[in-house]
């Protein structure tokens, strides 16, 4: 009858939890090197060799030389690094061939150079987005002088051949750019392998801090710097560095999965596509199977299904997931990388990209698969959902739909102040129980958690069915969440009588 909810994370392709280690790296460098990196000093010199460290970890595990990472504010600066080194292109090659799937961070910047006067010419992926080596014969032109690829897309998973794209690009004498930031983690990088001229990566995407990013650039390949004013990174990107960022990237670096868990994560990968085929047969997958797409990740579309509907069931449920790209999920648009690759608006607008981290479990996965039955058959759930306080966010109080009850056993007894828009009403008070027939779902509380599912019990015996209770009551969410608390209480709407005492 009770079910614990759990917060399950399908979007880890928009950013991934920052680890432990990470954490502690940039706390260490934050609060024991204070020096600028740049000075000459004993206290810079202890800066500088966090950069350098961190700069020397990348390149190890990229196989490159260290002086070929220029550290940035993160990919999307790296990828507008097109811009300076197409102006460094010979007049008489200023053609770009481009994957139209790219991430908007560089679909950007080749639009601004169009506008400039370059020419571009856009790949043609087939249904599962994939483009080779044939498609860059079919479009090759004399005036061509830079091929840009991702190595892995971020809406479906898809890989792509860099090796032989990049070699049929520099057998042409032009140059090959990558954005490598999917790709970063998820299978080996052997940049002196795969022969590209430039690469891009994030740190927020294996773990590490958001704001920080690097791009690679092969020793002897053209380069302009993109910002300038100051010496730093060898005179090729001015600004300080950031020095806690760069020093979580190198923890981050670090932990980069072995190939034995990314296989773990494709196993699961594939449950659930075996799965959610078994609750929807019409479910089209829009993803490469095996390893041609990434290990974590598939996009899937549901026709009848409108994908917003579909983020807002889940998300209630406690589970991310997106429709397409970060940078765009607000936008009310169909995905331009679905587009490329033949799907109709409609058919965009109805599909769901998941993307599992290496702490996606087995019991996530039952947990996902129970969800998605219940979202796709139009049902409510059976069980009373049980949230624990370190699951509770603002968003879900916050819910146009939702009703929120506090049972409250001694009505005198002062406790902990209700939740915002909370309807309270006593254990023993029957009329007042009756009275509770919301349309949305209800959300229950108490004060240490006994009371709550005694009243969801009751409630769900009178026909109410999207129930959850608080799990060790607002004394629990007081204590063990106290940020949380703190922006709760005083948000008004609970009754002034309920002020609390403190423990």
């Amino acid at each position: 009858m009770f079910r614990l909810r759990r917060n399950v994370n399908c979007d880890h392709n928009a950013t991934t939890p920052v680890s432990r280690s990470v954490r502690l790296a940039m706390a260490k460098a934050l609060t024991g090197f204070q020096a600028n990196p740049s000075t000459p000093y004993r206290e810079g010199r202890q800066a500088a060799f966090i950069v350098d460290r961190a700069r020397r970890d990348l390149a190890a595990a990229l196989n490159v030389a260290p002086e070929t990472i220029i550290f940035t504010s993160g990919a999307t600066e790296a990828n507008n690094h097109v811009r300076s080194i197409a102006a460094t292109l010979p007049p008489g090659r200023r053609h770009i061939i481009y994957n139209p799937m790219e991430h908007p961070a560089m679909l950007e910047p080749l639009r601004m150079l169009e506008r400039d006067g370059f020419g571009l010419t856009a790949a043609r992926p087939d249904h599962l987005g994939r483009i080779g080596v044939s498609e860059l014969d079919r479009l090759w032109r004399p005036e061509v002088a830079l091929v840009v690829m991702m190595a892995a897309n971020n809406e479906t998973g898809t890989f792509y051949d860099v090796r032989g794209l990049s070699a049929a690009a520099r057998a042409r004498g032009a140059l090959f750019f990558s954005d490598m930031v999917q790709a970063l983690g998820k299978i080996p990088l052997d940049l002196a392998g795969l022969g590209v001229d430039y690469a891009t990566f994030s740190a927020h995407k294996i773990s590490g801090p958001k704001g920080t990013g690097a791009l690679y650039v092969r020793k002897g390949a053209p380069f302009a710097p993109l910002v300038v004013g100051g010496g730093q990174e060898g005179g090729r990107r001015a600004g300080t560095e950031s020095l806690h960022n760069l020093a979580g990237f190198a923890a981050a670096v670090k932990e980069i999965p072995s190939p034995a868990r990314t296989s773990g994560l494709r196993r699961l990968k594939e449950a659930f596509v075996e799965g959610l085929l078994e609750l929807h047969p019409g479910t089209q997958l829009n993803s490469p199977p095996g390893r041609e797409s990434q290990p974590g990740t598939v996009s899937v579309t549901l026709p009848g299904f409108d994908n917003a509907f579909l983020l807002g069931q889940l998300d209630y449920h406690g589970i991310s997931v997106a429709a397409g790209s970060a940078c765009r999920t607000g936008a009310n648009e169909p995905s331009h990388v679905l587009l490329a690759m033949g799907l109709s608006a409609e058919q965009a607008r109805s599909t769901l990209r998941l993307s599992f981290g290496p702490d996606f479990s087995k019991k996530d996965l039952r947990y996902l698969l129970d969800v998605f039955r219940i979202v796709l058959a139009g049902q409510e759930s059976r069980a009373i959902d049980v949230i624990l306080p370190g699951s509770v966010t603002e968003d879900f109080i916050f819910r146009k739909d939702l009703t929120i009850v506090h049972v409250k056993r001694f009505p005198g007894l002062k406790g902990p102040r209700p939740l915002p828009g909370s309807r309270v009403i006593a254990l023993g008070d029957k009329p007042a129980w009756e009275g509770v027939n919301p349309p949305g779902p209800v959300f229950l509380t108490c004060e240490v958690g006994y009371d709550a599912p005694i009243m969801a019990w009751s409630l769900r015996r009178r026909g109410l069915r999207d129930l959850s209770v608080l799990a060790l009551g607002l004394w629990g969410l007081k204590l063990g969440r106290p940020d949380l608390w703190r922006r709760l209480d005083g948000q008004g709407r609970g009754t002034p009588e309920d002020d609390s005492n403190e423990p």
